[in-house]
């Protein structure tokens, strides 16, 4: 069940990616609804959410909870949204982004073609936070 993001994670389609480690990778969204749109994924091929272990989806979200205290640092956000869609790509994935009112939650407002200035400046914010925050050791190069 090869998808996009498999593709992502192999190299074959650029990603911006902010965190790294055998199991997952986090990258940013080319359709943020915030600017530091993250999406958390398993290098595993899973789709639905329902099936995934539980002692891994445990571990999914603890990156995600990682990401999350990294973009409400970054972007000085209230809160830090988390969400699983799970219908634009067949391969599980966590939303995590900067929140700042409950209209940030509608994925269907995302914008769908941010300017590569804004998501090369979330990158850098959100790797910076991330190795502020001691998780250095799984921010990519």
């Amino acid at each position: 069940m090869a998808s996009v993001f498999s593709a992502i994670i192999a190299g074959q389609i650029p990603g911006r990616f902010v965190w790294e480690d055998d199991e997952f990778v986090a990258f940013l969204t080319i359709a943020p609804v915030t600017q530091g749109h993250t999406l958390v994924v398993p290098r595993a091929e899973i789709d639905q959410w329902q099936d995934i272990d539980p002692a891994v989806m445990a571990r999914l979200t603890g990156v995600a909870q990682k990401i999350g205290r990294a973009v409400r640092a970054a972007f000085d956000a209230p809160r830090a949204g988390l969400l699983i869609a799970g219908l634009e790509v067949p391969h599980l994935h966590t939303h995590v982004f900067p929140a700042y009112s409950m209209g940030n939650f509608d994925i269907s407002g995302a914008d769908p073609s941010p300017t590569t200035e804004s998501l090369d400046e979330a990158q850098s914010k959100i790797k910076a936070a991330l190795r502020d925050l001691g998780y250095g050791a799984n921010v990519p190069d």
